[in-house]
Protein backbone atom coordinates (compact mmCIF):
# COMPACT_ATOMS: atom_id res chain seq x y z
CA UNK A 1 0.00 0.00 0.00
CA UNK A 2 1.17 3.38 -0.56
CA UNK A 3 1.77 6.06 1.91
CA UNK A 4 0.25 8.72 0.52
CA UNK A 5 -3.70 6.75 0.64
CA UNK A 6 -5.88 8.79 2.75
CA UNK A 7 -9.35 6.89 2.04
CA UNK A 8 -10.14 3.27 1.99
CA UNK A 9 -10.63 4.12 -1.57
CA UNK A 10 -7.20 4.91 -2.10
CA UNK A 11 -6.29 1.79 -0.41
CA UNK A 12 -8.31 -0.81 -2.62
CA UNK A 13 -6.56 1.58 -6.08
CA UNK A 14 -3.68 0.80 -4.70
CA UNK A 15 -4.25 -2.54 -4.31
CA UNK A 16 -6.01 -2.79 -7.80
CA UNK A 17 -2.19 -1.59 -8.67
CA UNK A 18 -0.39 -3.48 -7.15
CA UNK A 19 -1.47 -7.43 -7.89
CA UNK A 20 -5.60 -7.59 -9.35
CA UNK A 21 -5.30 -11.22 -9.71
CA UNK A 22 -4.92 -12.34 -6.26
CA UNK A 23 -7.27 -12.97 -3.53
CA UNK A 24 -9.56 -10.61 -1.43
CA UNK A 25 -12.16 -11.36 -0.06
CA UNK A 26 -12.99 -15.15 0.99
CA UNK A 27 -16.78 -15.45 2.40
CA UNK A 28 -18.39 -18.21 3.81
CA UNK A 29 -21.84 -18.50 5.39
CA UNK A 30 -22.27 -21.02 7.77
CA UNK A 31 -25.71 -21.19 7.64
CA UNK A 32 -26.56 -22.11 3.95
CA UNK A 33 -22.86 -23.36 2.72
CA UNK A 34 -22.18 -20.85 0.78
CA UNK A 35 -18.67 -19.77 -0.52
CA UNK A 36 -17.55 -17.12 -2.64
CA UNK A 37 -13.56 -16.10 -3.37
CA UNK A 38 -13.08 -12.28 -5.10
CA UNK A 39 -10.13 -11.00 -6.18
CA UNK A 40 -8.92 -8.09 -5.60
CA UNK A 41 -10.08 -7.29 -9.79
CA UNK A 42 -13.14 -8.14 -8.59
CA UNK A 43 -14.31 -6.91 -5.57
CA UNK A 44 -13.06 -3.52 -7.37
CA UNK A 45 -15.48 -4.12 -10.23
CA UNK A 46 -18.42 -4.69 -7.83
CA UNK A 47 -17.30 -1.35 -6.19
CA UNK A 48 -17.20 0.80 -9.08
CA UNK A 49 -20.93 -0.24 -10.04
CA UNK A 50 -21.93 0.33 -6.55
CA UNK A 51 -20.23 3.76 -6.36
CA UNK A 52 -21.92 4.40 -9.81
CA UNK A 53 -25.57 3.06 -8.40
CA UNK A 54 -25.14 5.63 -5.42
CA UNK A 55 -23.88 8.81 -7.56
CA UNK A 56 -26.31 8.09 -10.27
CA UNK A 57 -29.51 6.64 -9.54
CA UNK A 58 -29.67 7.76 -5.74
CA UNK A 59 -28.27 10.64 -6.50
CA UNK A 60 -25.60 10.60 -3.47
CA UNK A 61 -23.48 12.93 -2.65
CA UNK A 62 -20.33 13.54 -0.08
CA UNK A 63 -21.61 14.23 3.30
CA UNK A 64 -24.66 12.21 2.58
CA UNK A 65 -25.39 9.53 5.36
CA UNK A 66 -26.43 6.21 4.47
CA UNK A 67 -28.12 4.09 7.22
CA UNK A 68 -26.05 0.26 6.54
CA UNK A 69 -28.42 -1.92 7.62
CA UNK A 70 -25.99 -5.52 6.56
CA UNK A 71 -23.90 -8.26 8.74
CA UNK A 72 -20.84 -9.20 7.97
CA UNK A 73 -21.07 -10.41 4.12
CA UNK A 74 -18.70 -9.50 1.19
CA UNK A 75 -21.66 -7.39 -0.20
CA UNK A 76 -21.41 -5.11 3.13
CA UNK A 77 -17.73 -5.12 1.88
CA UNK A 78 -18.87 -3.33 -1.10
CA UNK A 79 -21.11 -1.01 -0.20
CA UNK A 80 -18.49 0.24 2.22
CA UNK A 81 -16.03 1.33 -0.04
CA UNK A 82 -18.54 2.49 -2.34
CA UNK A 83 -19.53 4.72 0.53
CA UNK A 84 -15.65 5.61 0.64
CA UNK A 85 -15.53 6.22 -3.50
CA UNK A 86 -18.48 8.73 -3.40
CA UNK A 87 -17.68 10.80 -0.07
CA UNK A 88 -21.23 8.90 1.78
CA UNK A 89 -20.70 8.64 4.98
CA UNK A 90 -21.30 4.88 5.75
CA UNK A 91 -23.10 4.50 9.18
CA UNK A 92 -23.54 1.08 10.27
CA UNK A 93 -26.17 -0.58 11.96
CA UNK A 94 -26.96 3.53 11.74
CA UNK A 95 -31.02 5.17 12.52
CA UNK A 96 -32.78 4.90 9.28
CA UNK A 97 -34.96 7.62 10.24
CA UNK A 98 -32.22 10.60 10.21
CA UNK A 99 -30.17 8.91 7.33
CA UNK A 100 -30.34 10.02 3.74
CA UNK A 101 -30.52 7.02 2.42
CA UNK A 102 -30.58 3.38 3.84
CA UNK A 103 -29.26 0.03 2.67
CA UNK A 104 -30.58 -2.88 4.51
CA UNK A 105 -30.81 -7.28 4.08
CA UNK A 106 -33.86 -8.98 3.79
CA UNK A 107 -34.33 -9.20 7.93
CA UNK A 108 -34.80 -5.60 8.46
CA UNK A 109 -36.37 -4.34 5.61
CA UNK A 110 -39.10 -2.76 7.81
CA UNK A 111 -36.84 -1.20 9.90
CA UNK A 112 -35.82 0.52 7.16
CA UNK A 113 -39.05 1.99 5.81
CA UNK A 114 -37.84 4.79 8.74
CA UNK A 115 -36.05 6.37 5.90
CA UNK A 116 -37.63 9.18 3.86
CA UNK A 117 -34.71 8.66 0.96
CA UNK A 118 -33.66 6.29 -1.30
CA UNK A 119 -33.81 2.51 0.03
CA UNK A 120 -32.16 -0.28 -1.48
CA UNK A 121 -32.57 -3.97 -0.22
CA UNK A 122 -30.24 -7.13 -0.79
CA UNK A 123 -31.33 -10.54 -0.66
CA UNK A 124 -28.01 -11.75 0.29
CA UNK A 125 -28.47 -14.81 -1.54
CA UNK A 126 -25.91 -16.71 -3.19
CA UNK A 127 -24.01 -15.74 -5.96
CA UNK A 128 -25.36 -12.26 -5.26
CA UNK A 129 -29.28 -13.11 -6.07
CA UNK A 130 -31.99 -11.11 -6.14
CA UNK A 131 -35.07 -11.35 -4.25
CA UNK A 132 -37.79 -13.83 -6.00
CA UNK A 133 -40.67 -10.64 -5.29
CA UNK A 134 -38.96 -7.52 -5.08
CA UNK A 135 -40.01 -5.74 -2.07
CA UNK A 136 -42.38 -2.74 -2.05
CA UNK A 137 -40.42 0.42 -1.73
CA UNK A 138 -36.96 -0.73 -2.06
CA UNK A 139 -34.63 -1.24 -5.23
CA UNK A 140 -33.09 -4.49 -5.90
CA UNK A 141 -29.61 -4.20 -5.36
CA UNK A 142 -29.08 -7.58 -7.71
CA UNK A 143 -31.65 -5.82 -10.03
CA UNK A 144 -30.56 -2.54 -10.46
CA UNK A 145 -26.39 -2.99 -9.87
CA UNK A 146 -25.54 -5.41 -12.93
CA UNK A 147 -26.27 -2.94 -15.69
CA UNK A 148 -23.94 -0.21 -14.09
CA UNK A 149 -20.70 1.27 -15.43
CA UNK A 150 -17.20 -1.02 -14.07
CA UNK A 151 -15.41 2.19 -13.79
CA UNK A 152 -16.26 4.62 -11.20
CA UNK A 153 -14.61 8.77 -10.76
CA UNK A 154 -16.88 10.39 -8.49
CA UNK A 155 -18.19 13.71 -9.31
CA UNK A 156 -16.44 15.73 -6.46
CA UNK A 157 -12.76 14.77 -5.17
CA UNK A 158 -13.13 13.03 -2.13
CA UNK A 159 -12.47 15.34 1.27
CA UNK A 160 -9.80 12.48 3.40
CA UNK A 161 -10.42 14.88 6.56
CA UNK A 162 -14.62 14.63 6.12
CA UNK A 163 -16.60 11.84 7.85
CA UNK A 164 -16.35 8.40 6.40
CA UNK A 165 -17.29 5.84 9.10
CA UNK A 166 -20.06 5.77 12.10
CA UNK A 167 -20.04 2.68 14.25
CA UNK A 168 -20.53 1.83 17.69
CA UNK A 169 -20.95 5.66 18.68
CA UNK A 170 -17.19 6.41 17.00
CA UNK A 171 -17.09 8.44 13.94
CA UNK A 172 -13.77 8.19 11.71
CA UNK A 173 -12.61 10.41 8.77
CA UNK A 174 -11.43 8.81 5.98
CA UNK A 175 -7.59 9.64 6.86
CA UNK A 176 -8.32 8.44 10.39
CA UNK A 177 -9.55 5.24 8.85
CA UNK A 178 -6.58 4.41 6.90
CA UNK A 179 -4.34 5.28 9.83
CA UNK A 180 -6.30 3.10 12.39
CA UNK A 181 -6.35 0.25 9.95
CA UNK A 182 -2.67 0.37 9.54
CA UNK A 183 -1.83 0.49 13.08
CA UNK A 184 -4.32 -2.52 13.43
CA UNK A 185 -3.00 -4.07 10.50
CA UNK A 186 0.58 -3.70 12.67
CA UNK A 187 -0.56 -4.71 15.31
CA UNK A 188 -1.89 -8.35 14.32
CA UNK A 189 1.20 -8.55 12.55
CA UNK A 190 -0.30 -8.31 8.94
CA UNK A 191 1.66 -7.89 5.55
CA UNK A 192 1.22 -9.16 1.74
CA UNK A 193 0.61 -12.67 1.22
CA UNK A 194 -1.50 -12.81 5.14
CA UNK A 195 -4.63 -14.31 5.26
CA UNK A 196 -6.80 -13.30 8.31
CA UNK A 197 -9.80 -15.70 9.23
CA UNK A 198 -12.75 -13.15 10.76
CA UNK A 199 -16.08 -14.41 12.27
CA UNK A 200 -16.44 -11.08 14.31
CA UNK A 201 -19.72 -9.31 13.20
CA UNK A 202 -19.13 -5.29 11.48
CA UNK A 203 -21.30 -3.61 14.13
CA UNK A 204 -17.99 -2.48 15.82
CA UNK A 205 -15.22 -1.16 14.52
CA UNK A 206 -13.06 -4.10 15.45
CA UNK A 207 -14.97 -6.17 13.17
CA UNK A 208 -14.73 -3.78 10.43
CA UNK A 209 -11.24 -3.50 11.03
CA UNK A 210 -10.26 -7.49 11.10
CA UNK A 211 -13.27 -8.18 8.10
CA UNK A 212 -11.73 -5.52 5.50
CA UNK A 213 -9.84 -2.36 6.42
CA UNK A 214 -6.74 -4.08 7.95
CA UNK A 215 -6.64 -6.56 5.68
CA UNK A 216 -6.97 -3.54 2.73
CA UNK A 217 -4.50 -1.40 4.58
CA UNK A 218 -1.87 -4.12 4.44
CA UNK A 219 -2.23 -6.18 1.40
CA UNK A 220 -3.53 -8.89 3.19
CA UNK A 221 -6.39 -11.06 2.27
CA UNK A 222 -9.61 -11.72 4.49
CA UNK A 223 -11.71 -14.49 4.78
CA UNK A 224 -14.77 -13.56 6.19
CA UNK A 225 -17.03 -15.98 7.67
CA UNK A 226 -20.84 -15.38 8.61
CA UNK A 227 -22.24 -17.48 11.46
CA UNK A 228 -19.36 -19.27 12.44
CA UNK A 229 -20.31 -20.45 15.37
CA UNK A 230 -21.76 -22.97 14.30
CA UNK A 231 -18.38 -24.35 12.97
CA UNK A 232 -16.99 -27.43 15.06
CA UNK A 233 -13.41 -26.78 16.48
CA UNK A 234 -12.59 -29.04 14.11
CA UNK A 235 -14.16 -27.52 10.68
CA UNK A 236 -12.92 -24.28 12.05
CA UNK A 237 -8.98 -25.96 11.81
CA UNK A 238 -9.64 -27.98 8.84
CA UNK A 239 -10.62 -24.18 7.13
CA UNK A 240 -7.94 -22.43 8.99
CA UNK A 241 -5.68 -25.28 6.82
CA UNK A 242 -7.15 -25.38 3.71
CA UNK A 243 -7.36 -21.19 3.43
CA UNK A 244 -3.84 -21.01 4.56
CA UNK A 245 -4.80 -18.74 7.44
CA UNK A 246 -1.74 -16.83 9.29
CA UNK A 247 -3.70 -14.97 11.75
CA UNK A 248 -7.56 -15.44 13.22
CA UNK A 249 -10.00 -13.08 14.44
CA UNK A 250 -13.43 -14.96 16.24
Amino acid sequence: MNATDRTPADLLRSALAADPARPFVTFYDDATGERVELSVATFANWVAKTANLLQDDLAAAPGDRLALLLPAHWQTAVWLLACSSVGVVAEVDGDPATADLVVAGPDRLEEARACSGERVALALRPLGGRFPEPPRGFADYAVEVPSQGDRFAPYVPVDPTAPALAVGGLELTGAQLVERARADAAGRGLGPGSRLLSGLPYTTWDGLSAGLFAPLASGASVVLCRNADRLSAEDLAARQESERVTVTAL
